[in-house]
């Protein structure tokens, strides 16, 4: 399977459900769905001082015909006196055909994307010993040390633990964590419908690590992922993502994908992975060992309603980049 069947034999992606617009309303966003009889879009709003907004098309829009859709958006955007409308299609970079470039033909290429443009996508439609045939010995190995360790995967609804982890985590590889309110919210409005779990990963009822899994459709996605300094010779995170796999696997996903490496090459991470570890260079030497297919996404694509202060909004970002 390529990249183009992962993407074209999926159902449409969790950013652009009805449940997402609602989650990132709680957090500064206003969504607002546009529609035509061919293709729909959720876009997010979030207000600036002053009256003004940016605008956000995250991985969408949804359907065949995009450009029946920009007059909508574009009205909208002026209205709310947005700075600028970015657009990140649910696309890899080789499905990019002149047909959709042609759609977008509106927008220019913005080299900065808000999600990752990164990712490893696995294919659950093999049956579970082709699964961990496709994985490297190394994590198969894994794995079967932390069962044999006696390390249990089991479904955990203590978001306060998780958290807790999350910020062990944080600290230990470098990234920024949200308050604990962001996942609570995320887990109390998607895990009443079956669209997240929380999976933790125990040794003797002591948590050693926690992995956040959200499903739609054909897809499902690892977002969030949290372990302790003291046990990782256990090797729970592993364990954790084989029973990641198996639950997605049992609830009708057709792709898993664990979301968030390194944006360069196939041919980059191979040649780079073992030397280096800032960024998501060490998440990629974890994920790279479960077998999936290096997938790149299109680039984001933007229209400037107001150069002078995109500039400016341009300088604090990266201001913030470097800090």
């Amino acid at each position: 399977m390529n990249e183009a069947d992962y993407l074209t034999t999926t159902s449409p992606h969790l950013l652009q459900s009805p449940l997402w617009g609602q989650f990132k309303a709680h957090f500064g966003w206003e969504p607002e769905v546009f529609s035509t009889p061919t293709a729909t879009a959720q876009v997010l709003f979030r207000k600036l001082p002053g009256g003004l907004s940016i605008a956000y098309l995250p991985k969408g829009p949804v359907g065949q015909d995009w450009a029946s859709l920009w007059q909508q958006v574009d009205t909208a955007c002026k209205k709310r006196h947005a700075v600028f409308l970015q657009i990140e299609p649910d696309l890899a970079e080789t499905d990019l055909t002149p047909e959709l470039e042609n759609q977008l033909s509106v927008f220019t290429i913005e080299p900065h994307t808000i999600q990752p443009r990164g990712t490893i996508l696995i294919d659950l439609q093999a049956d579970e010993d082709e699964l961990l045939a496709r994985m490297k010995q190394k994590t198969r190995y894994n794995i079967r040390l932390a069962e044999k360790k006696g390390v249990v995967v089991r479904q955990s609804n203590d978001l306060q633990d998780f958290y807790r982890l999350m910020q062990t985590t944080g600290t230990r590889d470098g990234f920024a964590v949200h308050d604990v309110s962001y996942y609570q919210k995320a887990y109390d409005l998607f895990s009443p419908t079956g669209a997240c779990v929380l999976l933790g990963a125990f040794h003797q009822e002591q948590p050693l690590a926690y992995l956040m899994l959200f499903l739609s459709g054909e897809r499902s996605w690892y977002f969030y992922g949290a372990s302790d300094d003291a046990s990782r010779n256990l090797m729970p995170t592993y364990l954790l993502q084989w029973e990641a796999m198996r639950w997605s696997k049992a609830h009708g996903a057709k792709i898993y994908d664990l979301w968030g490496i390194p944006d360069a090459t196939e041919e980059e991470l191979e040649e780079q992975f073992m030397r280096r570890a800032d960024g998501l260079w060490g998440v990629y030497r974890f994920k790279r060992g479960f077998g999936g297919v290096v997938t790149r996404s299109a680039p984001a694509y933007i229209r400037i309603y107001k150069p002078l202060l995109y500039r400016v909004y341009q300088k604090i970002r990266a201001g913030r980049m470097t800090d």
